[in-house]
């Protein structure tokens, strides 16, 4: 399949089959950091038709938490992907529900082996932060090198994945973060976790039910499983680092370019 094509070559044949719409939160929904009113307003109209919503994030419980109590969505992947959560409507009143990969226990072991990385990667690059959700965290250790501090390079970048992964770590590197944790629990799989125990929906037999936004080397799992993946624009900022690019690409960055590919799902002209 050819990547990169623009988002209003995506077929309506494709569209139709579209029942669940899978978005990455950072730089994809939110734009300059701040969640735009018609982005929010794009969530609920997906809702209104009928397509399932679920944010696909790196960001901490505490966000997942607060995301599947107050937005328009089905639920939400946390923590890339050690954690999900949803409202269960069926109990009065509704009730929070949330599923781990691992075993809760494993926290505690995990939390002294993420102070031993802390202290290396600081004593190495000591202008870089732990981030600033982090005490909201259960199963891994974020380290910002561009939300709340001034922007690292990509050398900085790659020395905190190797030593992350010196103590066995698994690690993805966001827009923002680099996310480390250990255990073999990724986005990917907890998409397809929710997907069927939530929405009764098999994603490895009906890949084509779902669509994934992105917008970062982190979402490329994402983009490879997905026949129907798009990236908003400010994903060219990574081309040159990423192996399986997505589908199509918006002409709009980040949520404005979600905002766009939901008038393209809903047919909207204005």
């Amino acid at each position: 399949m050819k990547s990169l094509q623009p988002v209003n070559q995506f077929s309506s044949a494709d569209i139709k089959k579209i029942k669940v719409v899978f978005c990455d939160i950072d730089d994809t929904l939110t734009f300059h950091g701040k969640l735009l009113p018609e982005t929010y307003q794009a969530l609920w109209k997906l809702k209104r038709a009928g397509i399932h919503v679920v944010p696909i994030t790196g960001r901490c419980a505490g966000w997942v938490d607060q995301i599947a109590r107050m937005w328009p969505v089905s639920g939400v992947v946390g923590e890339n992907g050690a954690l999900y959560t949803y409202m269960d409507h069926s109990k009065k009143p509704s009730k929070l529900i949330m599923k781990f990969y691992q075993k809760p226990e494993d926290i505690k072991q995990n939390r002294k082996k993420f102070e031993l990385i802390k202290q290396e990667i600081f004593s190495q690059i000591p202008t870089l932060a732990v981030a600033s959700d982090q005490p909201y965290r259960l199963f891994d250790l974020a380290i910002d090198f561009c939300e709340d501090v001034p922007p690292h390079n990509k050398e900085q970048i790659r020395k905190i994945e190797e030593i992350f992964h010196k103590y066995g770590a698994t690690t993805k590197v966001s827009s923002i973060h680099v996310n480390g944790w250990f255990g073999d629990f990724n986005k990917l799989k907890m998409t397809k976790r929710l997907s069927k125990e939530l929405l009764g929906i098999d994603l490895d037999l009906y890949p084509d039910w779902g669509l994934f936004v992105g917008d970062s080397p982190n979402d490329q799992p994402m983009f490879k499983f997905f026949p129907n993946s798009i990236g908003v624009a400010n994903i060219m900022r990574f081309k040159d680092e990423i192996t399986h690019l997505p589908a199509y690409i918006t002409q709009q960055e980040a949520g404005k370019g979600f905002v766009e590919m939901v008038k393209l799902l809903l047919h909207e002209t204005a």
